[in-house]
């Protein structure tokens, strides 16, 4: 009986053990692809508090706990089943995904430069200015969540490439935690950025002499920073977008694109000797998001193409 207890209480200790060690295992995977998305996080946080500018303070709050939800059944409902079906029964076919993924980025982010050139971003203000603020936040939220879809998707398809090797339980449990790990680390600090403005008018109101110095700051710098966000999500998707395309490309064989903004990118470094990994970073990133506008441009020509053809067949 003792023996046999002995035994039992040793298989215990043998299954925890093991049960540590898988739960390592999985932090030390989340921590890693966490890490590796980092870029796509970056790109995701400032692309979202653009959209909700325009819309009352009292909505801002509400507006991105609903995105924030919608983010995380894209990750865990969506994105988290299908990359493992997919890296089970068509690897294959991740790539072209991603591909279209990325192309719509570098759409989207050449249609936002195209309508600033052109006039047509302050026409959409003044239209959406007229529409009914229940219906601006639906549009607002869902295409917020929308966008957010293709950034979770490049970030759970580079964490499944980190755990391809891993059993099936960890690719689940990593996937599950770098999902919610970083819906929770980019939609809180965007709530931070939105309401900042806020803070800074409570600072000024109850604040001592510091205080009210910050809130001064944070009054008058929110507005000016959100501007730059709005540039600077711009400027994520088309780079986002087009090393998503590139990357592919060089997959499939095609390794002409990827070679001139590494060759560019060496270039530049061989120039400017100074802090040689940011200026390749930086050239190469610049060079990244040139190929995006190009690619997003051509799409726009393609639909003002195809648009009336398909608007003509429907009548």
């Amino acid at each position: 009986m003792a023996t046999g207890l002995i035994a039992l209480l040793d298989d215990i200790a043998a299954i925890a053990k093991l049960a540590a060690a898988s739960l390592d295992d999985v932090g030390a995977q989340t921590a890693k692809a966490s890490i590796k998305a980092a870029g796509v996080v970056i790109d995701d946080t400032a692309v979202t508090p653009t959209y909700v500018v325009g819309l009352s303070p009292s909505r801002e709050l509400p507006i991105i706990w609903r995105i924030a939800k919608g983010s995380l059944r894209n990750k865990l409902v969506f994105l988290l089943p299908a990359c493992l079906l997919l890296g089970a029964f068509v690897p294959w076919l991740i790539t072209p995904l991603l591909m279209i993924g990325g192309t719509y980025l570098c759409f989207e982010g050449a249609e936002k430069i195209h309508s600033a050139l052109s006039g047509h971003g302050h026409a959409d203000a003044e239209a959406a200015a007229t529409v009914d603020p229940a219906t601006l936040e639906e549009q607002k939220v869902s295409g917020a969540i929308r966008t957010d879809f293709i950034l979770s998707a490049e970030i759970m398809a580079l964490t499944l490439a980190g755990v391809s090797t891993s059993n099936f339980a960890t690719q689940v449990a990593v996937l599950a935690a770098v999902g919610i790990l970083i819906t929770v680390a980019v939609y809180g600090v965007v709530a931070f950025i939105v309401k900042a403005d806020d803070i800074g008018l409570h600072l000024v109101a109850t604040g001592g002499g510091i205080g009210k110095t910050i809130g001064h700051g944070l009054v008058k710098g929110v507005p000016v920073f959100l501007q730059i966000l709005a540039i600077v999500g711009t400027a994520a998707m088309l780079w986002v977008g087009g090393s998503i395309v590139n990357h592919g490309l060089a997959e499939f064989g095609l390794h002409l694109p990827e070679h001139v903004v590494e060759g560019t990118a060496a270039l530049a470094v061989t120039a400017i000797p100074v802090l040689p990994q940011v200026v390749h970073w930086l050239l190469a990133t610049l060079m990244q998001a040139i190929f995006g506008a190009i690619l997003g441009g051509i799409v726009i020509l393609l639909v003002q193409v195809f648009k009336p053809i398909f608007a003509g067949s429907r009548t």
